[in-house]
């Protein structure tokens, strides 16, 4: 795969997490949601884990519907080019698959390992709705704040 800098078209950027489950989705849906004017994001995983369904949950008490997104791997996206792509946890950012040009990490935490001794559902979703503001913000900033 290789990044293509594109200077008629949206910016590409690929949300890439793990498992592409919590965190990348919620980049993705934040992205289509906020910032579809200049930005045609993507997410995927380095493996397959489901897609987290807490995740899907406090996106939709903030008005993002990502149901329907799905967890998949880089192979499967529909394009394999990308102006930007974007680790947003340690481990994707150590075994990311290479890709020359523009690969940057914004690590957030990892709401289900957050959550592991939680006593109640409120705390899981504090700790969802925590992650899912974070990377709000840094959607928001997008693609301003990416390097040049």
């Amino acid at each position: 795969m290789s990044i293509s800098n594109s200077a008629e078209s949206r910016t590409t950027v690929l949300f890439l997490c793990t498992g592409n489950s919590c965190r990348s989705q919620i980049a993705e849906g934040w992205a289509r949601h906020l910032r579809a004017d200049v930005i045609e994001p993507y997410s995927a995983g380095i493996e397959k884990h489901g897609l987290n369904h807490y995740a899907v949950r406090v996106m939709a008490e903030a008005g993002v519907d990502i149901s329907g997104q799905h967890s998949k791997l880089v192979e499967e996206l529909p394009v394999t080019t990308f102006d930007y792509v974007i680790t947003l946890c340690g481990h994707a950012h150590e075994t990311c698959p290479y890709f020359p040009g523009r690969t940057i990490h914004q690590g957030f935490p990892d709401p289900p390992e957050m959550v592991k001794a939680a006593t109640s559902e409120e705390e899981i979703l504090h700790a969802y709705r925590t992650v899912r503001d974070q990377i709000r913000q840094f959607v928001e900033s997008l693609p301003d704040a990416l390097p040049q």
